[in-house]
């Protein structure tokens, strides 16, 4: 009898794992259990509700896939560090407390930049590196998030739309659309929601933004592994340009940019996501 797992993302239940220091991650997993893991590291602001299914679900019918709420973010307990490196480290822990000694790693907006710093920490972890959304530390426009994030967040409490809408998508037919499209997905789960993050971890993670976007750049020429960096034409969080600038830095990288999207471009073509990132990581 075979034992792969059936169920979507909607109906996976909220797992947790401790450690001896007491801290307690919030985590849910996908597909079979064998081969080598993708761990997902989620965006400013996000918890576990913020992953479109469309995406893990595909991800899942040929890989195990696991989303977690690192430190001080919805289930998990804690307090959320205002520094990448930190929050890199928390992953680790994570990790490693799964028993893991390689995986695939996709890291998303604040994820990527907490990817990079976790990759060149511990390169022998991963095998290979997907980047979405996202610069190199010290990247072009990234310090400006907060000021990007304030002046959306005012227009969507004015428009009665979620701030993700102005954020993710461009303000074009199409990308109208799939925000709707996309925020229907991630309100499908009914039951043991996430816990939203707190004001004054969400100021914590900001922080943590800007200190990376006005930081000295690393040495990107360390990442050795396989990269794919992904992002739309229209990035209005983290200029489009960090994604050519990740490109030309780090060797073994392949560059995806898609047309007429934004900030979420992994949202607004799901599909188009899932076999780019599946064919990169098989």
């Amino acid at each position: 009898m075979s034992m792969s797992i059936h169920y979507s993302y909607i109906d996976a239940p909220n797992l947790f794992i401790q450690h001896q220091n007491g801290k307690r991650y919030a985590y849910r997993e996908l597909g079979e259990k064998k081969g080598t893991p993708i761990i997902l590291l989620t965006h400013l602001s996000a918890n576990l509700d913020n992953w479109d299914p469309r995406i893990i679900n595909g991800l899942a019918k040929s890989r195990w896939v696991i989303a977690f709420d690192n430190t001080g973010v919805g289930l998990s307990n804690g307090k959320v560090p205002n520094n990448i490196s930190q929050m890199a480290n928390d992953a680790i822990t994570f990790i490693k407390l799964l028993g893991f000694s390689k995986i695939d790693l996709i890291g998303l907006s604040m994820g990527g930049m907490i990817a990079q710093e976790l990759i060149l920490k511990e390169p022998s972890l991963v095998r290979k590196l997907v980047l979405v959304g996202t610069g190199p530390r010290g990247g072009k426009g990234i310090s400006n998030v907060t000021r990007v994030t304030n002046l959306e967040f005012v227009r969507a409490i004015l428009t009665f739309k979620d701030v993700k809408t102005y954020l993710f998508f461009p303000n074009t037919k199409n990308g109208k659309k799939k925000a709707k499209e996309f925020l229907i997905q991630i309100k499908k789960r009914k039951n043991h929601r996430d816990k939203t993050i707190s004001l004054r971890a969400y100021r914590s993670q900001l922080d943590a933004i800007n200190k990376w976007g006005k930081d000295r750049p690393a040495d990107l020429s360390k990442i050795v592994q396989p990269t794919l960096i992904i992002n739309g034409d229209h990035d209005r969080m983290v200029p489009t340009e960090n994604s050519n600038d990740l490109a030309n830095r780090i060797a073994d990288s392949k560059l995806e940019i898609f047309d007429h999207a934004g900030h979420g471009s992994l949202f607004q073509y799901p599909d188009d996501f899932v076999e780019m990132a599946k064919t990169f990581l098989s």
